[in-house]
């Protein structure tokens, strides 16, 4: 037995006493946390056994008993005389503690993830003295009847699920959402080796017990987010390896944490919705260029430019700011590049030969960008997509729903069925709201518009596109929104059109003439990017103390992005679009303006209010006029 036990205990009393007297002094409870007085008015459904694990000790919130949290500090520090027998069996513990250690099992409740103990408060109590990480616990999960409106217990129910899949009791995400991103990065997760038996502990093991270890060691654990937050996030830009490298981790952990602290919302996204505003931002020191006097400049697209209308589009664009740059610029573009291997050896190439910035041109280029983007901190990464950016890339794109808003105007003032067709390729916010603001446009014209939808389910297919435009004409649809695939390409040619809004064949069931599409000018979105990164400012935007997030996300009243109307489409109608048009330039209307309800009835804009940008780009529901017919 140690001799200094004592010492020990009059150690973790003084800094419970100082624990306890600062929460008294700001009005609060300085006793332990107990369970009894948490759950006393809450409906508990049911208490499962869950057997013996290993927990973490900063889980353990407090004590189950009203009565055993007055021995006890906020902070499940002792708080009683050195001379009573409390203390005693503390000293006692202490000394087994530091001779071999606590192996004894302690009894706990499980309470919206965390943990209450019923029996070894006096074991956690010297453990969390000595800042011990974990103790073995049996442990009664108490389950709370589920409610609708509190987020709190729809998070822990889903984290319930998790644990069932799963069998992992330890990781938490602050997100509910998250947790179907983890789920389909394990399904996806091969284990190395066979010792364990199931693959999730395989994976608890070999990558997120190392993971854990050097998140906490870089501060982590300072942080309002969890482990698993950051470890999702690190999917997000890799795919989870067999076992972790805890030295690359640990070079990689920096560039993580700060795009971590700068998730929220609130907090990390700059949204550039006005090109002008660009200008007086970003612009404002343009004659300190500064820096290399050619910058290299690089454009990725994922098809061959002559097959598609969207690489075409940003082909223009790169053809038009090489000409007015001239010779400050170099740039090249690089087409057909689609697989992650494939576009991960092109950006290390263009790295080694100088390249100042790069662009990547679609949805499916994003993760391997990002991933490059922490690793060459030096060089400017873009990607054209309407989500969330982040800290080491930017993201740019337009306010297609505008576009859509209008061709949906159109398409609700042409039809004769009154049932609108709409095919996309995956399910994105952008895809969604795009789908919503067409269906909007619908409806103002025409009350009883009806917009069905069909995904392919793949990012490009034009076999697939073709299918279900058959299966859409076949459900009614007179016109419908679509891939360009099979009509002449000619506005294709002018501006890089991608989809239409097309008439069908009642007999072919296939398209036959296009109204009105969608035109993007990418020339404007580079012109006013690549000046912000010669003359410096863009530099001093995102490494500068605030670190902003930029999400270039501009829209007609650009000139970035546009309606292109046929001739076919009745003039009546094009005055109408028209008057619209120019109510959207000059902020006077906005497509997703209320009220608006979704799909269940549910008022998602009150009257008089507009949707905040925010929603807009992180759009996850329907309205009340949409039908997806692939469920």
């Amino acid at each position: 037995m140690f001799d200094n036990t004592a010492e020990h205990y009059n150690e973790a009393r003084s800094k419970a006493r100082r624990e306890y007297n600062r929460r008294k002094a700001r009005g609060l409870s300085g006793h332990l946390t107990s369970l009894e007085g948490i759950i006393k008015d809450i409906d508990i459904m049911s208490t499962i056994d869950i057997g013996e694990m290993e927990i973490p000790l900063k889980k353990i919130k407090g004590t189950n008993s009203s009565f055993r949290r007055m021995s006890f500090s906020k902070n499940f520090l002792p708080l009683e005389d050195s001379k009573t027998e409390f203390a005693s069996k503390w000293i006692a513990l202490c000394g087994a503690h530091l001779e071999e250690g606590i192996r004894d099992s302690i009894k706990v409740y499980e309470y919206m993830n965390y943990f209450y103990v019923i029996e070894g408060n006096k074991r956690v109590s010297v453990l969390k003295y000595f800042d011990a990480d974990a103790i073995h616990a049996r442990i009664l999960r108490l389950i709370p009847k589920y409610d609708e409106n509190d987020e709190d217990v729809k998070l822990y129910y889903r984290f319930v699920e998790f644990n069932k899949l799963t069998g992992l009791n330890q990781i938490w995400l602050s997100d509910i959402n998250d947790y179907d991103e983890l789920e389909e990065a394990l399904e996806k997760y091969t284990p190395d080796s066979s010792f364990y038996d199931s693959k999730y502990k395989a994976f608890y093991h070999e990558v997120y017990l190392p993971f854990r270890r050097v998140f906490k060691e870089a501060g982590g654990d300072k942080l309002d987010y969890t482990t698993g937050d950051a470890l999702v996030l690190y999917s997000r830009i890799y795919d989870l390896p067999k076992s972790l490298s805890v030295a690359e981790t640990k070079q990689l952990m920096p560039s993580l944490i700060s795009e971590l602290m700068n998730f929220d919302l609130e907090v990390s996204r700059d949204i550039k919705t006005s090109s002008e505003e660009l200008s007086a931002n970003l612009l404002e020191s343009i004659s300190g260029i500064i820096g290399p006097k050619k910058r290299k400049i690089a454009f990725i697209y994922a098809k061959h430019i002559e097959e598609s209308g969207w690489s075409y589009s940003h082909e223009l664009g790169r053809i038009t700011i090489q000409e007015k740059f001239g010779t400050s610029i170099e740039t090249k573009s690089f087409e057909n590049i689609r697989d992650d291997e494939q576009l991960k050896e092109l950006i290390d190439h263009l790295v080694l030969e100088g390249y100042h910035a790069v662009f990547t041109t679609a949805m499916i280029h994003r993760k391997v960008t990002l991933s490059a983007a922490l690793k060459y901190r030096k060089v400017h990464f873009f990607n054209c997509s309407g989500s969330r950016p982040f800290v080491h890339m930017s993201s740019y794109y337009g306010r297609s729903y505008e576009t859509r808003f209008l061709t949906g105007m159109i398409a609700g003032a042409m039809t004769k069925s009154n049932i609108l067709g709409y095919t996309a390729s995956v399910k994105t916010p952008d895809t969604m709201s795009c789908i919503n603001a067409f269906a909007l446009g619908a409806k103002m014209v025409n009350p009883n518009a009806v917009v069905k939808v069909s995904f392919t389910g793949v990012w490009n297919s034009p076999e697939d596109n073709e299918k279900k435009i058959k299966i859409l004409a076949t459900e009614g649809a007179d016109l419908i929104s679509s891939k360009n695939n099979i009509l002449s390409r000619e506005a294709t040619r002018s501006y890089g059109i991608t989809s239409m809004l097309c008439t069908i064949d009642s007999e072919t069931k296939s398209l036959s003439s296009y109204l009105a599409a969608p035109i993007w000018r990418w020339e404007v979105f580079y012109t006013k990017i690549i000046q912000a990164i010669m003359n410096g400012s863009y530099d001093r935007i995102i490494k500068g103390k605030s670190k902003q997030v930029i999400n270039f996300w501009w829209g007609i009243e650009s000139g970035g992005i546009d309606v292109y109307m046929n001739d076919i489409v009745p003039s009546e109608t094009r005055k109408l679009v028209n008057i619209l048009r120019h109510m959207i330039i000059s902020d006077q209307f906005n497509p997703f303006s209320g009220p608006i309800k979704d799909q269940m009835g549910e008022i998602r804009v009150e009257e008089g209010e507009v949707l905040a940008e925010e929603a807009i780009i992180e759009m996850d529901w329907y309205v009340s006029n949409v039908k997806i017919l692939d469920l």
